[in-house]
């Protein structure tokens, strides 16, 4: 689904909404909520939600809270510095998988100086299996351009909701795509990067910064395990964050499409303190 674009809304998101009409111009959203402890909160309605763009409060078009299937991509550092990691990294992506909606699409792309497909879409954990256990490449790691093969391969998705999960265990020193091409990419496709920086000596994001990037951008969320054993938690979260997301979308008071960045926060109301994660925000341009 695109983020902001002229669109024939699916029936899956839109199945509430029988009055809605489509060539409607969209911003959708991909939001989570937590409480002050970092615990999912689900089950809230529409009126709990308020969407303000550049400060300025939008009406919400569409709202759902279902637990949809989604168009999963796992991004798979595999240069020689993930050797001993690898078998944690197989482990935990088998406990994502499983632990994610039955009607999933997943697919595989493993990198260290390039990135590669080794695994279309499937739901066939034997086939997943396979593509997890190629440990034989050496070299750099190429992380923005197995982001950006990933999306390309994502837009064959058949689901509205898509999303990333990146594991890697350095810092990008062989891409030639950039920051900038991926995020506008992922930002154009509405897609949520999830994120694992494996790391020994840190758990800061500074350790990884594509990856807390990535992540901080399109409303996903960035682990920093230290040890193989947090992996399989980390991944088990990642799970239970796609599963609990709202899908939010309206349509901009503001309808220039003048290429300026419109910044994107969600408010929800609650005697609790309860905070939003979602995309920070999106570029105005007449591409999308």
């Amino acid at each position: 689904m695109r983020l902001l674009l002229v669109i024939a809304c699916s029936a899956s998101v839109l199945a509430q909404q029988p009055a809605f009409r489509t060539e409607t111009r969209l911003v959708v959203l991909n939001a989570t909520v937590h409480n002050e402890r970092g615990e999912l909160i689900a089950g809230l309605d529409r009126g709990a939600f308020t969407v303000y763009e550049n400060g300025k409060v939008q009406p919400i078009s569409v709202f759902t809270r279902d637990d949809v299937p989604v168009s999963l991509g796992l991004i798979i550092d595999n240069s020689g510095s993930m050797r001993s990691s690898r078998h944690a990294v197989e482990a935990a992506a088998h406990a994502l998988v499983q632990a994610s909606n039955p009607a999933d699409e997943v697919f595989v792309v493993n990198f260290a100086d390039t990135p590669r497909l080794d695994v279309p879409f499937t739901n066939d954990l034997a086939a997943l299996a396979q593509g997890l256990r190629r440990i034989d490449s050496i070299g750099g790691t190429a992380l923005l351009d197995a982001v950006a093969l990933a999306e390309r391969y994502l837009e064959n998705g058949t689901h509205d909701r898509k999303v990333l999960v990146v594991v890697s265990d350095g810092r990008d020193n062989s891409s030639v795509t950039s920051m900038e091409t991926v995020e506008r990419e992922a930002e154009r496709e509405a897609v949520v990067i999830y994120a694992m920086g494996l790391s020994t000596n840190s758990t800061r994001p500074a350790a990884h910064p594509e990856l807390h990037r990535l992540s901080e951008r399109t409303g996903g969320v960035a682990y920093f395990p230290t040890h193989p054993d947090e992996i399989s938690a980390a991944a088990l979260d990642v799970a239970r964050q796609i599963r609990s997301q709202y899908t939010i979308a309206y349509e901009p008071l503001n309808r220039s499409m003048d290429g300026s960045y419109r910044k994107i926060r969600v408010a929800v109301s609650s005697p609790a303190h309860l905070s939003v994660r979602t995309r920070t925000g999106y570029v105005a341009r007449r591409d999308q």
